[in-house]
């Protein structure tokens, strides 16, 4: 076989095309309804309408500190540096395809002496050569390399999807804590602002139990009130410290002062999205598009378990030039090559057959994953659903409470002023207001929180 035959036979097989004998895949049937619940709890649904997590965050200021949590954060770091890890194992089972050609040049100097010289006396005989070859190429003829690429570009595929929601619950945490921390530093100021009317209020009383008007109780009643807003004020600020830690640690560095919110009714509050009418919106979803390629590698694999039954064919080839002399290497008359094709047959080995039942074990395991994927999904959009349909109503409930427990106190303070009622009446009332008030805060909090599970919970923007 001369070097312009081998060459084409070479090209013969580097372009045979491979079969594979994984199964055809298909998508299994979503195990959800096709649409969202109805009922008292949810809203009516409009059509969809993803939208980039810039344009849904309201606040300028928070998106700017989103935008830097995205550059130092390190888990999302680390769930960049695992996707560039699997696309570069993918590459190796890519190129697995391909034979590996390798250059060597060798130089060989024997003595032998005359006891064990053919010719009785001794002699040393050198040899050079230069070889371009292959060793060991596997054909692919029954698509078992390929099933394995297969297997590796799902599971690359995955990964991305998984640092793609990696991002996505960056964003919504980041988000999150921002409101939270808006929300302890609003409720610190209405502690600070009772603290600084009880205060005023004692001071008050104190005068008038010193000229004999108050009694020892409405004035240790008024005492009391003091002490309970000194520690509220205490406990928001040991809450905002620790929320503003918080923040700083999702963001991956100290947040610029002028970046973080004063209180939540500073906070412009991300936009209204809608889940549209079909719940197919959820196939979308990182994790759920994660799962499904993991299926698919699992399919994959089922190929290169069965592609084990059969021959599996390699190839070890090589031509090149040899010589006695180094200067004659490269003469007329001095190529030399080799061709070795290997071929073996499975005949028995018990080990097969059990892989091949594990390969199939594991594809009814992803399958279940998967449809467990898509049930969490369901489930947690029907909930923020749940919350967007009945959140509005308590904020409305709520505020008129407030109001009616203002006006509350404001008659109860005017009555035990002219003598009429007992400083109690006060008491309960501004308790009363207290309470309403920070309640208020927690649900104006909650329906921000809604919004930015929602855009989560769907998967994201565009």
């Amino acid at each position: 076989m001369n070097k312009k035959t081998f060459l084409i036979f070479m090209a013969g097989i580097f372009f045979v095309a491979g079969c594979t004998l994984a199964p055809q895949y298909e998508r299994p049937p979503a195990p959800v309804p096709g649409t969202w619940p109805a009922g008292p709890a949810y809203s009516e649904m409009k059509q969809i309408a993803k939208i980039p997590w810039r344009d849904f965050m309201g606040d300028e200021r928070l998106r700017k500190v989103i935008e830097i949590s995205l550059t130092n954060n390190r888990d999302l770091r680390l769930a960049a540096l695992n996707v560039e890890r699997t696309r570069a194992l993918y590459g190796i089972a890519r190129v697995t395809l391909l034979p590996a050609i390798n250059a060597t040049g060798s130089m060989t100097k024997t003595h032998v002496p005359a006891d064990l010289s053919l010719t009785g006396r001794e002699m040393t005989s050198e040899q050079y050569s230069v070889n371009l070859g292959i060793t060991s190429w596997e054909i692919d003829f029954f698509g078992r390399i390929r099933s394995l690429k297969d297997v590796a570009l799902e599971q690359y595929l995955a990964t991305d999807q998984a640092r793609r929601g990696a991002e996505i619950m960056l964003i919504s945490s980041v988000a999150q804590a921002y409101l939270a921390l808006s929300a302890n530093r609003e409720n610190l100021k209405l502690a600070a602002s009772t603290l600084a009317a009880q205060q005023t209020a004692y001071k008050l009383i104190r005068k008038s139990y010193d000229v004999g008007i108050s009694s020892e109780l409405d004035l240790r009643r008024s005492q009391s009130q003091v002490d309970i807003a000194r520690g509220d004020v205490a406990r928001y600020t040991q809450l905002t410290a620790q929320a503003e830690n918080a923040l700083n640690l999702l963001v991956g560095s100290p947040i610029p002062q002028e970046l973080l919110p004063a209180d939540l009714s500073g906070v412009i509050p991300p936009k209204e999205i809608s889940a549209g009418v079909s719940s197919e919106v959820l196939l979308q979803r990182p994790d759920v598009m994660a799962a499904e390629h993991q299926l698919k590698a699992a399919n994959a694999n089922i190929g290169a378990a069965r592609a084990a039954f059969f021959p599996r064919i390699s190839l070890t080839a090589a031509f090149g030039t040899a010589s006695a002399d180094l200067s004659g290497l490269f003469k007329s008359g001095s190529g030399v090559w080799n061709f070795a094709p290997q071929i073996v047959m499975p005949i028995f080995d018990a080990r097969t057959w059990y892989a091949y039942d594990v390969t199939k074990i594991d594809r009814e395991i992803s399958v279940a994953q998967y449809e467990k994927a898509i049930q969490t999904a369901f489930r947690e959009v029907a909930d923020t659903l749940a919350v967007r349909g009945t959140v509005n109503k308590q904020i409305e409930a709520q505020e008129s409470l407030v109001n009616a427990l203002a006006e509350t106190y404001r008659l109860a303070n005017a009555r035990y002023t002219k003598g009429i009622d007992s400083y109690l009446s006060v008491l309960d009332a501004q308790r009363s207001l207290y309470g309403a008030n920070q309640g208020l805060i927690m649900l104006r909090l909650a329906s921000m929180n809604n919004l930015i599970n929602f855009y989560k919970t769907l998967g994201g923007g565009e």
